[in-house]
């Protein structure tokens, strides 16, 4: 009888039954805490310009998902810190002279129609700070001015139209030479480039915390650098194999890009299997680009086009069911 009473006291409830302490704000505060020591360097490299860029992005971002919330009538989920990250993403792949309308215009484009019109977060296909960035280059001259950096460099702090230009190391190398930055400052972030996309030092560094607090997993990211560096280092195009290898790894977007923006989990691949071919995928596009393509940047544009193919890849490598042959499931 204490059995039975004991069974008839059991709750049942619908699904999840095992609950974890990670959320998606905690998840999304642990890449926040992986992009803040990049910040402080584009802060130290190019002024405080780069940080005003930066709380307004992820400013408007939280603001354009609030709206649309608001005006759709639909539970707001801006707590969750998603909408912080893209705007910090997104500021990071652009210039600290980027005009503040701009920024925004961008934040409009990746929040409403990439993110929200899709359904919110985990519905969308593509990485909303990437195609926020490629909608920018619409207007493809501001979002082409660099400035000269140096510690407590304030180049950035009035306008673009204030800035004093200077090429970055990617577009010596689409011309097929050696950039004249050494390889220390392109590994430390004395270049120009991108807010966030200069300091493979400080990338590294958040990439270690990432790991650490197993946000991400080293698949993507290892799969990626590895086929550019073995691209590269088969088919230089000036120096030494080992020096222009060491270039394309430390110059541009990516280190920034293999980190935080191909392992993203909406847009990236679940199976093993499919995130290593994945990241060879992405590392191929990218050399292409970047060799052939008209623009001296090939990351954004590689791991966009990836994204688009992530419901294929994700049949690569799929658990077979249990009691079910691997015939059976390739019918399926």
């Amino acid at each position: 009888m204490a059995q039975m009473k004991y069974f008839y006291e059991l709750t049942i409830s619908s699904s999840p039954h095992v609950h974890s302490p990670i959320t998606t704000q905690t998840l999304m505060r642990d890449v926040l805490i992986a992009l803040a020591p990049a910040l402080v360097g584009a802060v130290c490299f190019f002024g405080i310009r780069a940080l005003l860029v930066t709380l307004i992005s992820a400013a408007a971002c939280v603001f354009f998902e609030w709206i649309w919330c608001r005006l759709r009538r639909i539970p707001c989920r801006t707590y969750d810190l998603s909408a912080v990250v893209t705007g910090v993403l997104l500021a990071f792949v652009c210039p600290p002279t980027v005009p503040y309308w701009m920024i925004i215009l961008g934040d409009l484009f990746a929040i409403v129609l990439v993110k929200m019109l899709f359904g919110g977060i985990g519905k969308n296909f593509v990485n909303p700070a990437l195609a926020g960035r490629a909608f920018m280059f619409s207007w493809p001259m501001a979002m082409s001015t660099w400035v000269k950096v140096g510690w407590g460099n304030q180049a950035g702090i009035l306008s673009a139209a204030d800035a004093v230009t200077a090429a970055t190391p990617l577009a010596a190398m689409h011309q097929g030479q050696l950039p004249q930055a050494s390889l220390l400052d392109a590994f430390v972030g004395n270049v120009g480039g991108c807010i966030g996309e200069t300091s493979v030092l400080l990338l590294l560094i958040g990439f270690a915390w990432l790991l650490y607090r197993r946000v991400i997993t080293a698949r993507i990211p290892l799969a990626y650098l590895g086929t550019v560096a073995v691209l590269a280092f088969l088919f230089p195009q000036a120096g030494g194999r080992l020096e222009w290898m060491a270039y394309q790894i430390c110059t541009g977007g990516l280190m920034l890009g293999a980190i935080f923006m191909a392992t993203d989990y909406v847009t990236s691949p679940i199976t093993k299997l499919g995130q290593v071919v994945y990241g060879i995928g992405c590392g191929v596009l990218t050399i292409l680009i970047r060799y052939f393509g008209g623009y001296n940047e090939g990351v954004s544009y590689a791991i966009l086009i990836m994204n688009c193919c992530v419901v294929l890849l994700d049949r690569i490598g799929r658990p077979v069911t249990f009691g079910t042959s691997k015939k059976e499931a390739a019918k399926k």
